[in-house]
């Protein structure tokens, strides 16, 4: 670990950037199982919020595993690795001013909790995409959970590495069978009613 080191202070700060985007800066964090339909969701979650003037950005699990966390597996070490990093650079963004949206399954509270513990009270957003796995399952988008059944996969949450589920989130987005716009609209509306955009 890196010693003699000091964080400098800037003149510009999050505070700043905020107000020159017209925006509280924060993190609205999706978690939930594979296929619970997350990135689905922040997608068109970003897209309404676009549309509206703010200033986003999405941070994607399987994208980031492309290139910053392009080096980890799906050990429970690696995925708690995985999450600090990217805590870090959503912090980042927040103090840049931006609203973040994440999905990631993210399957420790206490990963989740390192994260709101990174950043100022209300500036993160905890978003449980409450899809049942027998749901998860049928929808199957990547093949993932006929391979982790079959034992191709190890590791694979909800089948064989535990999912803790948040028990206090801001928004607790329970499964309905409807299509994905409008399970965006009622999301946005929750978020909206609790004040949280």
């Amino acid at each position: 670990m890196a010693t003699n080191i000091v964080w400098h202070q800037h003149e510009i700060n999050k505070d700043t950037r905020g107000e020159s985007l017209g925006q509280k800066p924060r993190v609205l964090w999706l978690t939930g199982l594979s296929g619970s339909g997350k990135s689905t969701l922040a997608n068109l979650l970003e897209k309404k919020l676009h549309e509206q003037g703010k200033h986003t950005y999405l941070l994607d699990g399987d994208n980031v595993r492309h290139g910053l966390c392009g080096d980890l597996g799906f050990s429970d070490k690696d995925r708690v690795e995985n999450i600090r990093r990217i805590s870090e650079v959503a912090k980042l963004f927040v103090d840049s001013g931006m609203v973040v949206l994440t999905a990631f399954i993210s399957p420790f509270q206490a990963d989740r909790d390192f994260c709101r513990n990174l950043l100022a009270d209300g500036e993160f957003i905890e978003v449980f995409v409450d899809t049942p796995l027998e749901v998860c399952e049928q929808r199957d988008p990547k093949g993932l959970y006929k391979k982790a059944r079959s034992g191709e996969i190890k590791h694979f949450t909800g089948i064989d590495s535990t999912y803790e589920a948040p028990q206090s989130p801001e928004v607790h987005l329970q499964y309905q069978d409807e299509p994905a716009e409008q399970t965006a609209e009622r999301l946005y509306t929750l978020l909206e009613e609790k004040g949280l955009l």
